[in-house]
């Protein structure tokens, strides 16, 4: 039950995601110039919201509208200025089980259901989670996604129907066996025409938007030549649906939730990726990302009131923005306007596009999205960041994009512990030079047969701590340990477990432990699994090193072990035990 104060914090929260005066005055400073950037996007995102549509099994229909809607809103309520939101691949790859499992009504429902979600995450300020995110995840989880659209578009690029089934890669063995008992050259020229074009006007004129051209030529030459086996779009409804909410079915909910939060963390993840793109492509630009989600989660609740699909920042046409010279939301905001003028007078034209041209645009993005030095730089870094990479494209591919990011995050979390924990030292310290004052040949010969001190470096905490501290406890030939913790950075309830455990382990054998330099942010841990108590004991614990020594020395001396030891040359302490530094 909440409380008015926590009514009052949410309330306020939720004012300071909503837009400023600052963002208006920025949309005005240089309007022709976003004006011109959101007509290049528009041109470019027409082909993709069409193929992204089609293929996530709603039709081009709710692709259109998913860009209009949507764009909008996030253009108008996100957190950067730069980012055009819509219909994406990533996307698609999880709609199209969700399609075959819970039909078109319940694709609609996992949208405003992850929409509330994401709007929730900007509520209690879960955007800045995204900069925890691994750079080898993230290219990883690219190159998984390029491999799923690519993969996705081989029945339309083969002008076959669409196999049964949620696996790409077994729906498109399918589509190519189809293909081979009867093939459809025409629909596999336009495809791979489509494509072409793209690929090799891109390193041409990078700045003329060849995906639109090439689709214009596809239809002209399936019009003109009477190409049946060149399937087209279909009708177009010739504007945007009326809003409802008649898709939902409350008794289906329960089997909606975890689609639909799988829906939210790839919306959240692929925007707040999106617009850090953004920002690292200017100088200035710098997104807010809880508003960013906040302006998603708004787009997707919105969206499938008007048929529309789940949608997210879209990375590609986000850098086109950028290249074309966007500076404000106006741009964004340009981008769907464009769009709405195509749905509502242009939809008889665009139903003639033949479905093998989007797959063309399609496959010519996917293969776009690979950025082969990216990947060859990334498995070059380190054999960890090598092994998230390719773990992460494969759970891709084989499962879903949300177990993919969970998997690559767990395995680089794994690996990063391991290599802090490599970190992790103890090192035994001549303890003579630390001795206050002149000491005689016999002290040296006590200190150096029965007092060893170990200095800890670094972590102590459970991926770290069992490789040498129960090591320690096997320590030989002494009487005293003493442990300098001055240089533990951080402790975890593990670590001082398996000290305490140490500890009483030396305890059993008579050696006495003395702690030195323990900090007080490790007090509150080693107190509370009871390792301070046995370090405490009979004033054990010191401020510092010498005093330890000193108190070592008297403590032997009391215990009557200084007349046992023989005098003895000053050498070296022997070693405590194999594997102990």
């Amino acid at each position: 039950m909440s409380t008015p104060g926590t009514a009052n914090a949410l309330g306020k929260r939720a004012r300071s995601l909503l837009p400023t005066r600052a963002d208006i005055a920025t949309m005005a400073r240089d309007p022709r110039r976003d004006l011109l950037a959101g007509l290049t996007v528009a041109v470019v995102a027409l082909p993709l919201a069409l193929g992204f549509g089609e293929t996530s099994g709603l039709g081009p229909a709710a692709g259109l509208a998913t860009a209009v809607v949507a764009g909008a809103l996030a253009a108008v309520f996100g957190g950067s200025n730069l980012q055009v939101s819509g219909p994406t691949g990533a996307m698609t790859v999880v709609l199209v089980p969700i399609v075959a499992r819970h039909g078109p009504s319940g694709v609609l429902t996992v949208g405003l259901l992850a929409g509330l979600i994401c709007v929730g995450l900007a509520l209690f300020r879960a955007g800045r989670s995204m900069a925890y995110v691994p750079a080898s995840v993230v290219e990883g989880f690219t190159l998984g996604i390029a491999l799923v659209i690519g993969l996705q578009q081989v029945p339309n690029a083969l002008g076959v129907p669409k196999p049964e089934g949620e696996r790409v890669l077994a729906v498109a063995w399918r589509a190519v066996g189809e293909f081979a008992q009867a093939p459809n050259w025409t629909a596999l020229a336009l495809a791979l025409g489509v494509a072409g074009l793209m690929l090799g006007g891109a390193r041409w004129r990078p700045a003329i938007p060849f995906s639109i051209l090439a689709v214009v030529a596809a239809t002209v030459v399936a019009q003109v030549f009477h190409l049946d086996r060149a399937e087209p779009i279909g009708e177009l409804p010739a504007g945007l649906p009326a809003p409802s909410t008649g898709f939902l079915d409350l008794s289906a909910l329960g089997s909606l939730i975890a689609p639909a939060v799988a829906v939210a963390a790839l919306a959240a993840l692929e925007s707040l990726l999106s617009a850090q793109v953004a920002d690292g492509m200017t100088v200035g630009q710098k997104h807010d990302p809880d508003r960013e989600l906040f302006g998603q989660g708004l787009a997707n609740i919105v969206a499938p009131l008007f048929g529309g699909v789940p949608a997210t920042g879209a990375i590609a046409r986000t850098a086109v923005n950028v290249r074309t010279g966007a500076a404000s939301r106006l741009a964004a905001l340009t981008h769907a306007a464009v769009l709405a003028v195509v749905v509502f007078t242009a939809a008889p034209l665009v139903s003639k596009i033949p479905l093998a041209a989007l797959a063309g645009v399609l496959l010519a993005t996917a293969v776009r999205m690979i950025e082969v030095g990216s990947l060859r730089a990334m498995a070059r870094a380190t054999r960890s960041d090598a092994v998230v990479l390719v773990l992460t494209a494969v759970a891709t591919l084989a499962l879903d994009l949300v177990y993919a990011v969970v998997i690559g995050l767990a395995v680089a979390g794994a690996l990063a512990l391991r290599a802090v924990a490599k970190q992790a030292r103890i090192d035994q310290v001549d303890l003579r030079p630390d001795l206050p004052g002149e000491h005689s040949e016999e002290e040296h010969a006590l200190l150096a047969e029965h007092i060893v001190a170990y200095r800890i470096d670094g972590p102590l905490f459970f991926a770290a701590a069992h490789r040498f501290l129960l090591e320690l406890s096997e320590v030989a030939d002494v009487r005293v340990v003493i442990l300098r913790m001055s240089r533990v950075t951080t402790m975890d309830a593990t670590g001082a477990l398996v000290l305490k455990d140490a500890v009483e382990k030396l305890n059993r054998r008579g050696i006495t432990v003395m702690a030195s330099g323990i900090r007080p942010g490790q007090r509150q841990v080693l107190d509370s699994v009871g390792a301070l108590d046995l370090l405490r004991y009979e004033g054990r614990e010191y401020a510092t090193t010498p005093e330890a020594i000193a108190d070592a020395r008297t403590h032997l001396q009391t215990a009557g072990l200084l007349a046992a030891v023989p005098a003895q040359k000053t050498g070296a302490p022997p070693s405590p035990g194999a594997g102990v530094r």
